[in-house]
């Protein structure tokens, strides 16, 4: 449960702040992601410091992820432009993306590195599935390019914490049938 609400909670402050932050703070409405992303920043910190403390050291993919979000939560704070947090989702998918393909290129499956202890495939579903986890994050940082030049900050807000979170379970789950198909027992 302490895991869900480190990886969680702060995309939920974030979608909280939104949405009621500035009135909290009897600030403009106009104000509301930056305080959102302010909170966001926060969070995101306190979340990496309470796994530290528990003893636990944070998924590579999380420092890496908090890392962006400081830097681009930080270019929105001091520059007042959200642009730079409407595009972190972009840039990091195209990272992801491009980590892999670069992987592919060169023969190694990144994805194995990072995940072959807890899900043994064959060489053919890991090189499957790290395709596909390119095509994926490729998709979605073109989804998050549209959505957040069309949509109001409020809606793209909330598509940013359910939809995309929602598109990906739903990725994974379409994964099962390779990993059924290609999941190799480990030796005892």
């Amino acid at each position: 449960m302490m895991k869900l609400v480190e990886d969680f909670g702060p995309l939920f402050v974030f979608l909280i702040l939104n949405s009621k932050g500035a009135e909290w703070l009897s600030m403009d409405p106009s104000q509301s992601l930056f305080i959102a992303t302010g909170g966001f920043m926060m969070a995101l910190l306190i979340a990496i410091g309470f796994t530290y403390i528990r003893g636990k050291k944070p998924h590579k993919m999380t420092l890496i992820s908090a890392g962006f979000v400081l830097v681009f939560g930080g270019l929105t704070l001091f520059l007042q432009d959200e642009m730079f947090i409407k595009m972190k989702p972009t840039i990091v998918y195209c990272l992801f993306a491009g980590i892999l393909w670069v992987g592919e290129f060169r023969g190694t499956s990144y994805l194995e590195k990072l995940m072959g202890s807890v899900m043994p495939l064959t060489d053919e579903g890991w090189k499957l599935l790290s395709r596909r986890w390119i095509y994926f994050f490729a998709g979605m940082a073109v989804l998050n390019e549209v959505l957040w030049r069309n949509l109001s900050t409020d809606q793209w807000v909330q598509f940013k914490v359910f939809g995309f979170m929602a598109l990906t379970i739903l990725f994974v789950i379409a994964q099962m049938p390779l990993y059924k198909k290609f999941h190799v027992e480990k030796a005892k």
